[in-house]
């Protein structure tokens, strides 16, 4: 008999005791056990990511999708349109032969990003395999050793996600089936099949797995409280933000976030100077490395309010971090914790489709916890706030330019933050 899961609200999250979640550190812990997933699929794979690259270990995951396909699995896969564009035409070819159905979310068109609502972009990554188990977090489909940008990496990108299983499963799911059928009717739209457009958008109401298979027979484990949280713009457009603000308000001992892309609006930066205020123990673990001049330049100018309050900030230094996770008292009464694709910026938290999941687990929490402590304490380069200040003047220069820049493309979308 299946067991009837109990609801309850945290930090003003739904919470649900229903789930087992694990947690996986970088591509070489989370490609292994997606490809494995993919490999016992039976009747569908959703798929959605910001980036496809096929160099080195994701040509794995493409291989899997193609597998599946092949022997009679729906495989349905999304990509980004700035994050991975027009797949390269061998791929594209290969997916088409084996069945991979695949669509790009809002492509850029000739004028690109001259266009402000172009800037609204999917940089989710979530997969659910027979509407059973979900895989989310930060991690791209691209090689730990290997950046678009950059070329070869000496040390493998920092970054996380989670493999669960429970009734989050099916809200990632049915999320992702809305996105494909409203793509599909656009698209359908689009070439003047109004039809099959009607058909399309009636089916993004009511679109449900027809050959879900049960959940998988008792682990035995105890079970682990969480939610997915999504962010969109229309229904969620600040609940990832929320949920980080309420649980560090109510911090009690520790807060510990790795970030790659850190630029808080106002009342987060406020909720962390608080929580160092009344003496809890705040650390930031954030990009050490230069990937982006945006994200690297107009992060830097809200350090110093922060270091002020006492906040440690530590910059990852051996390769690039990729990360957006948090966790708070780990070690106490309330542990919470969250591995996702949102980054504190503006550009996730107003603009783009993510999607975190948090977890109210101490085990959960600990390991997470005993990761990132690791990483700060081997990799890690602690700010010094006297140096921060004496910064040189052609370093403030660019720091405050690309501040200024990030707060004229916000005025741009009518934004506040």
């Amino acid at each position: 008999m299946r067991k009837k899961k109990s609801l309850f609200r945290a930090h003003g999250v739904e919470f649900s005791d229903d789930h087992q979640v694990r947690l996986l550190q970088g591509a070489e812990e989370l490609f292994p056990a997606l490809v494995a997933a993919m490999d016992a699929a039976l009747s569908d794979i959703q798929f959605e990511t910001y980036i496809f690259d096929f160099t080195g270990a994701g040509a794995d995951v493409g291989e899997a999708l193609m597998r599946a396909a092949a022997r009679g699995v729906r495989t349905q896969l999304v990509v980004d349109g700035v994050g991975t564009g027009p797949l390269p035409v061998a791929w594209a070819e290969r997916f088409r032969a084996a069945g991979v159905q695949y669509r790009v979310y809002s492509p850029l068109g000739p004028l690109g990003l001259l266009l402000p609502h172009r800037w609204r972009r999917l940089h989710r990554k979530l997969c659910v395999v027979d509407g059973r188990v979900l895989f989310c977090g930060g991690i791209n489909v691209l090689d730990d050793f290997h950046d678009p940008n950059h070329g070869p990496l000496e040390a493998p990108r920092f970054d996380f996600a989670v493999e669960a299983t429970g009734s989050l499963v099916t809200t990632a799911s049915d999320t992702m089936e809305q996105l494909w059928w409203r793509m599909q009717a656009v698209r359908d739209a689009r070439e003047r099949r109004l039809p099959e457009a009607l058909q399309a958008l009636r089916a993004a109401s009511a679109a449900k797995h027809a050959a879900r298979l049960a959940q998988a027979a008792d682990s035995g484990l105890p079970p682990m409280r969480a939610a997915l949280l999504l962010r969109d713009n229309v229904r969620n457009r600040s609940r990832i933000e929320k949920a980080y603000r309420k649980a560090i308000g109510a911090a009690r001992h520790e807060v510990i976030i790795a970030n790659a892309y850190f630029m808080p609006g106002g009342k987060l930066r406020r909720a962390l100077v608080m929580a160092a205020r009344r003496g809890v123990r705040v650390r930031l673990l954030l990009q050490g490395r230069y990937e982006y001049f945006m994200q690297y330049h107009a992060a830097r100018p809200v350090y110093g309010a922060l270091l002020e309050a006492g906040v440690e900030i530590h910059e990852y230094a051996p390769s690039f971090l990729h990360a957006k996770v948090a966790v708070i008292d780990a070690l106490g009464e309330r542990p919470w914790a969250t591995v996702g694709s949102s980054n504190l910026d503006p550009l996730s938290l107003l603009l783009a489709r993510e999607a975190n999941v948090v977890v109210e687990d101490a085990a959960f929490a600990t390991d997470l916890r005993q990761r990132l402590v690791h990483a700060m304490q081997h990799a890690g380069r602690r700010m010094d706030p006297t140096r921060y200040a004496g910064r040189p003047l052609r370093q403030r220069v660019l720091d405050r330019i690309a501040f200024a820049l990030m707060r004229l493309a916000l005025w741009i979308t009518g934004k506040s933050y």
